[in-house]
């Protein structure tokens, strides 16, 4: 990496994280390039005619319009849907992502909340807010059947973090003859899945949202599962159909669900999921950590170094 590397840090932040911090992060791995962090519209506008590598959320036209330098453009998220990449290809700009960042929080937010219905603790707190001392009957995750559609990052850090709980374990996968970090392994064809869906205590979802998965949990696959499961998700809310699993919960065709992520989003206050008991809700933060520009930094550095270098980048969406 020429030691005159000039690299960009957009103004806008994410998950309520400071820009600085992240600039500061590439700075200590990079101590030779210059990292500088644009806090106003006109010094992006300014310092970007210059930057070999620019990071941030997004990168508008007019502003990419500007930049004579460019090589490489690491976003800050994980999906890139929002991000002009056909027109940063055409300019010979090369798209990375966030990928696998979020995986560690994401996989211990899904556990946790299969151990709050495994033991019921939801319940727990709603007697406590009404100090009633009155025992209730909880279960045992031991021995339960965990079904986790897709195995990219996330999924293979939930796969991970479940050894040792003494559950059996099905991943879903496009190309299940790949293998994976579960007892078994499948494919999303109807036939396949559904006998897996059949056989699942705890559904999680952690694969994209793409065109097979869009919809995927509907009124046929809640029904297929056993009225004692508990969806998951922890990817993205469009993958689940929201009228169909409302009237799951309702007439307790499974038997709960914990939602980090909702079809529409957010959730509109006088949406029925807010009312049920058996659906618990966070507002998609999942993947929040301290340790988010850490880890995002780190792939970045390594991607700034292999520009010259001809080998593959890091966690690539797009490369001329």
């Amino acid at each position: 990496m020429p030691a005159d590397t000039n690299l960009l840090v957009l103004r806008e932040g994410t998950e309520g994280l400071s820009m600085a911090a992240y600039a500061e992060e590439l700075r200590k791995r990079l101590p030779d390039a210059n990292v500088e962090l644009a806090r106003t519209p006109a010094e992006e506008r300014q310092s970007i005619r210059d930057a070999r590598v620019v990071t941030g959320i997004d990168l508008d036209e007019g502003l990419l319009d500007r930049a004579e330098t460019l090589d490489l453009f690491a976003c800050t998220f994980a999906g890139t849907d929002h991000v002009p990449v056909d027109a940063l290809a055409e300019r010979g700009v090369a798209v990375t992502n966030a990928g696998g960042i979020h995986a560690p929080g994401i996989a211990e937010q899904a556990i946790g909340n299969m151990l709050v219905f495994a033991r019921r603790l939801h319940e727990g707190w709603r007697r406590k807010q009404n100090s009633e001392w009155r025992h209730f009957q909880s279960h045992e995750f031991t021995d339960s059947t965990v079904t986790i559609v897709g195995l990219g990052a996330i999924g293979e850090a939930l796969a991970q973090r479940l050894q040792g709980f003494e559950v059996h374990t099905i991943g879903v996968r496009y190309t299940p003859t790949k293998g994976g970090p579960t007892d078994e392994v499948c494919g999303f064809g109807d036939e396949e899945l559904h006998d897996a869906l059949a056989r699942t205590d705890y559904l999680a979802i952690a694969c994209p949202l793409t065109e097979t998965t869009r919809g995927l949990v509907d009124s046929e696959a809640l029904a297929t599962l056993p009225p004692s499961a508990v969806l998951v998700n922890a990817a993205r809310g469009g993958i689940v159909d929201t009228d169909a699993l409302v009237t799951a919960l309702q007439s307790e065709t499974i038997r709960g669900a914990a939602l980090d992520v909702t079809e529409p989003e957010p959730l509109p206050q006088e949406h029925p999921l807010w009312t049920l008991e058996n659906c618990l809700i966070t507002p998609h933060t999942g993947g929040h950590t301290p340790r988010h520009w850490e880890r995002l930094a780190d792939i970045v550095a390594r991607n700034v170094e292999q520009l010259d270098s001809g080998e593959e980048l890091e966690n690539a969406v797009r490369v001329p």
